[in-house]
């Protein structure tokens, strides 16, 4: 009897070690071909992982295999610049690690993770990911790259609430270093590990933090964006002045009115919104009339030539 015993300890206990394994991606699907989910797919193809690359239709996919290839040319000029023909076979073998499907649900089986990368649209993100929880297999984890959206309420329209977690990279995805790895409450330690496991192999620099609105970077970045715009609105300096001010005393790379038009204020405006939505008298959530007039005229920045400043 005592040997049963001794027997039977020993296979739960291997049972449950097993079980607490995480999980080596290898095999990522990143869904959406835009900036974000390009970057993603380059820099996970680049780091010896097998990437399928997933958007709506032939066209923007081809798009996309475009962008990460001269990207990935001003990469391999950079770092082989003493060997190009290593250079050459750099960026041949990433993109070969890297297919493209219009069809998610067929590609999701046989995935070690799945990463997120379209329309900030709670209902499209929910949509999505609750089609895919019924074709992924039981170990793939699915990630998130929204920015503003919570995690929690993602993953609630899937069944694998412990293997779900936010994965916030920052563009250009090929240079920014860092990666937020947002943990729920549901999301579980193996989980939450084999992320942040992933994303030093991708040679990036992981931050944990909690589901809270705009995690890190945007918690703080966003409310400063705005405080700025409210500034100018009031009259107490002038836009050129305050981003003057806020490169050469703060010493910041841009000022905030520039990274403004460099993010899109039409982003903004939707982040800020979502906030104030969740928190109507947080006066950090409050919108600005200004910014809302620029997007209404449909002036978002660099990507329409103009925002708070006029480009040609």
């Amino acid at each position: 009897m005592a040997f049963v015993t001794r027997q039977f300890m020993r296979s739960m206990s291997s049972s449950s070690t097993a079980s607490a394994k995480k999980i080596i991606v290898k095999h990522v699907a990143v869904i959406g071909g835009g900036l974000m989910g390009a970057g993603i797919a380059q820099v996970a193809a680049a780091t010896g992982h097998t990437v399928v690359l997933v958007d709506q239709t032939e066209d923007i996919l081809a798009k996309s295999k475009k962008g990460i290839e001269e990207s990935l040319r001003k990469v391999a000029k950079k770092k082989f610049a003493e060997n190009p023909k290593a250079g050459g076979e750099f960026v041949e073998k990433t993109l070969s690690s890297i297919v493209t499907s219009t069809d998610a649900a067929s590609v999701v089986h046989s995935t070690d993770l799945v990463v997120e990368a379209i329309v900030e649209n709670l209902k499209v993100k929910n949509e999505l990911f609750k089609r895919l929880d019924k074709f992924a297999a039981e170990h793939t984890i699915f990630a998130s790259n929204t920015s503003s959206l919570q995690i929690t309420s993602i993953a609630n329209a899937t069944t694998r609430q412990d293997r779900f977690a936010g994965l916030h990279f920052f563009n250009p995805v090929p240079l920014m270093k860092l990666v937020e790895v947002i943990k729920t409450p549901m999301t579980s330690q193996k989980t939450f590990e084999s992320l942040v496991d992933f994303s030093k192999a991708l040679g990036k620099h992981p931050v944990s933090c909690k589901d809270t609105p705009g995690f890190i970077v945007n918690r703080l970045l966003v409310p400063y964006l705005m405080e700025a715009i409210r500034l100018y609105e009031r009259g107490d300096a002038s836009k050129e002045d305050i981003d003057t001010a806020m490169k050469l005393g703060a010493g910041y790379p841009m000022g905030p009115f520039e990274l403004l038009d460099y993010v899109g204020l039409d982003t903004t405006k939707f982040i800020i919104d979502g906030w104030h939505e969740t928190d109507v008298k947080n006066p950090l959530y409050q919108p600005s009339p200004c910014l809302n007039k620029l997007v209404a005229e449909n002036k978002f920045g660099k990507k329409t030539g103009e925002g708070f400043y006029k480009y040609k």
